[in-house]
This record gives C-alpha cells, structure tokens and sequence, in this order.
C-alpha cells in the first residue's frame, strides 16, 4: 500500500514538473521562427545569459546579441533592447551586451538598455510597462525560448521568438540548461496565472518616445 501511494506521488510530482515545460514548449511552436522567416516587429529584446569574471559576455549571451545584431542588418527590427542584471559591482550584462552589439557594427542609437531584466518575467513585464514595446521579437536559445515566449505573451506582451543557437554547446551545459529550465517554467506559470509579482519599475522610458505623447 505504501509503496502504490509512493509511487503515485512520485508520478503527480513528475507531471507537475514536466506539464508546464510541455504546455510552453506546444504554445511557443507557432510562434518561433528561424531569423530569415521572421516577421518583422521593431523591436528584438535580447535576455541577459551572464558574464565571465574579466565582466565580457560568455558565448550564450554573444549568440543572442550576434541573432539580433542579424536580424537589425536583415532589416526586420528598427531597435535591440539589451535586458539583464547590473544588481552587483563588475556585473553590467546590459553594458556588456551593448559593446558587443557595437563591436558588431550596431548603432548605439538603436541600442536600448535595460538595467533591471534581472529575470525573464521581469524583462517581459518592463518591456510593455516601461519601455511602452508593443510587440517584439524574443531572442534566447531554444531551451529558454518557450519559456520566454509564453511568459511576455501572458504578460500582454504579443512576442515571437527567433533562436540564438549559432553554434554547438556542450552536452553537459545543455542537460543543465534544460533542467533548470523544468523548476523555473513551473515557476513561470505561477507568476503569470496568479502570484503576479511586481518587477523593478520606475518612469516609462518610451523606446519610441514621439509615438508615446
């Protein structure tokens, strides 16, 4: 008896875990596209993905800017907003994210920075709330992307996503990344259905100021 109410648990846990990461990954399909088949939209928002100590982009972060920086010279979006964390001394992911956008030949006017993307909800949420963006397209890597889709989406953020996969990378990082992505799609859907949280805010900083008055 015991053993049947363990393993009926362990089964209600592991659907728990994995329903959502399947309930995303089924929404965000439609709405993902290689960058030569995206529709246009204005605005690509880059998620922040960490720093090496010496404060440069690790090689995710560098694919999700080089994906934008791809889709800014293919003409199907007019600005990048570059969204991480700046919480500690020496961890600037949005100033790192811009100088490699510029090194890429971006123009710093076009380039937005967002300060207080300390996570994805956050970054979804400022953008519609902060930044005034009305639709935009979402660059991440592929396991990351349903999550960041579904996550502006429900926020009243229409966003599509492009992935950032530009090279291959290891199998252990992967099965990391992955993973982690399971507790924190749960967690996903639980701010956006119901616990709703306040990000940072502050005063709206219109990408698009003239079109804002």
């Amino acid at each position: 008896m015991l053993v049947a109410i363990a393993t009926i648990l362990i089964l209600i846990s592991v659907l728990v875990i994995l329903v959502p990461r399947l309930v995303t990954a089924l929404y965000a399909l439609p709405r993902t596209f290689p960058v030569d088949q995206a529709p246009a939209r204005r605005v690509a928002i880059v998620f922040g993905a960490g720093l090496w100590r010496d404060g440069s982009p690790t090689p995710v972060l560098r694919d999700r800017v080089a994906t934008a920086a791809q889709l800014y010279f293919d003409g199907k979006v007019e600005k990048l907003l570059m969204s991480g964390d700046n919480r500690f001394i020496y961890h600037n992911e949005p100033e790192a994210m811009r100088q490699f956008a510029l090194s890429l030949g971006i123009p710093d006017e076009d380039i937005v920075l967002d300060y207080a993307g300390r996570r994805t909800y956050d970054t979804c949420y400022r953008a519609r709330s902060i930044f005034g963006i009305e639709d935009a397209i979402l660059v991440t890597q592929s396991f990351h992307l349903p999550r960041a889709i579904y996550t502006c989406n429900m926020l009243g953020l229409p966003g599509i996503g492009v992935p950032a996969d530009q090279r291959e990378y290891r199998k252990h990082s992967l099965v990391y990344w992955n993973t982690r992505e399971l507790p924190a799609t749960l967690v996903a859907l639980w701010e956006v259905h119901l616990a709703r949280p306040l990000p940072v805010l502050g005063e709206p900083q219109p990408i698009f100021p003239m079109e804002a008055q």
